[in-house]
């Protein structure tokens, strides 16, 4: 006679006290990857009553969830254990969190099971990052430098040839010819000043961030496609900021850009802000800190792209130079700020952090 899996309830109700007491967050998944239990301390790092988890299938438990369910069936099915770094979870308030699963399998009753540990690593991955965002920008810069003067002095010599041979031409016709050498260096060279990016020190003063947001809204809605709305969610409170608000605009508008060409003529970009007491920026603490989310609804970051994703040159357009975000990362950079992004499909997030006061 075959032995009858035992049902969720039943295992939620009869679940060994050592589980109930741990402060590592534990879930227990069937062969249907159905949850069957959730310890407290899942519930707390979740923020999901184990009523809602127990019973629910596990990729519908979340809005979204990276976990590889293959390795998870493979586990299931064969018995191995495996450990997914970096996995993304978001539940349907909206708060998301990176955690370290390990999957173990376990037998009980005479059935299979998959015990899921979930191990919180937002702060450290956030910190880890951060230092090697600043190194790697860095030394992309640098690089970028040294490449763009190295372009920078041929250009001109070449474009001082086309002058000069312009005059000596005997067939004005030909002239069409030296007109298109000196067209495309002035485009290289205009390419390589946007590469080498703002240089110059900028005069700073108190700002209302809003009306530098409203400005870039109401640019966008000139030209916005039919589909797309632009909602924003906007906090009165916020004092005015020390900066430059046509640099700050330009970096608002950049990622306001990609936004609305991910979204590929139908979706929602939101525009929040919020502010945050005791933050910390490039090693500085500061009092206060305006935080503004802009958001879109659109696929979603290539995972490949998520770590390069401020570097000039990089992007997943067929025509796009890579500039805006490298640009906007670099703008804000300046005003003692830094850009967080998050994504997953159907949500891409960036945060842009400015000091208010030390």
């Amino acid at each position: 006679m075959p032995v009858q899996a035992p049902r969720p309830d039943a295992l939620t109700t009869s679940a060994p006290p050592l589980l109930d007491s741990l402060s590592t967050a534990v879930v227990l998944v069937d062969r249907q990857l159905s949850v069957c239990y959730a310890n407290p301390a899942s519930e707390q790092l979740l923020g999901q009553s184990t009523r809602r988890l127990v019973g629910s299938a596990l990729g519908s438990a979340f809005v979204h969830i990276s976990l590889n369910l293959d390795l998870l069936y493979d586990t299931l099915n064969n018995g191995h254990s495996f450990t997914d770094n970096d996995v993304t979870i978001v539940v349907h308030d909206g708060h998301h969190l990176t955690v370290d699963v390990t999957a173990t399998p376990l037998d009980l009753h005479g059935s299979q099971f998959a015990l899921l540990e979930l191990k919180q690593i937002d702060q450290q991955k956030k910190i880890s990052k951060e230092m090697q965002q600043v190194a790697q920008q860095q030394a992309a810069r640098d690089l970028v430098r040294s490449l763009a003067h190295e372009i920078k002095n041929p250009l001109g010599g070449l474009r001082g040839a086309a002058q000069l041979l312009e005059k000596e031409l005997p067939d004005p016709q030909l002239r069409e010819f030296t007109r298109i050498i000196i067209e495309q260096a002035d485009r290289l060279r205009k390419l390589v000043d946007r590469l080498l990016g703002p240089q110059k020190p900028t005069h700073r003063a108190p700002h209302n961030i809003h009306m530098v947001l409203e400005k870039v809204r109401q640019l966008m809605m000139l030209d916005l496609p039919p589909g797309v709305t632009i909602n924003r969610d906007y906090d009165p409170s916020i004092p005015d900021l020390p900066m430059d608000p046509e640099q700050i605009e330009q970096a608002v508008l950049n990622i306001v850009k990609n936004g609305v060409e991910a979204l590929a003529g139908s979706g929602e970009i939101r525009i929040i802000t919020r502010s945050s007491n005791q933050f910390t920026l490039h090693g500085e603490r500061h009092r206060l800190v305006a935080e503004v989310r802009i958001s879109d609804s659109g696929p979603g970051i290539p995972p490949e792209l998520r770590d390069t994703l401020f570097y000039p040159m990089v992007t997943t357009k067929a025509n796009g130079t890579g500039l805006g975000l490298s640009i906007a990362q670099t703008l804000v950079n300046q005003h003692g700020g830094r850009i967080d992004c998050i994504s997953w499909p159907g949500h891409t997030e960036f945060t842009l952090l400015l000091p208010i006061r030390k």
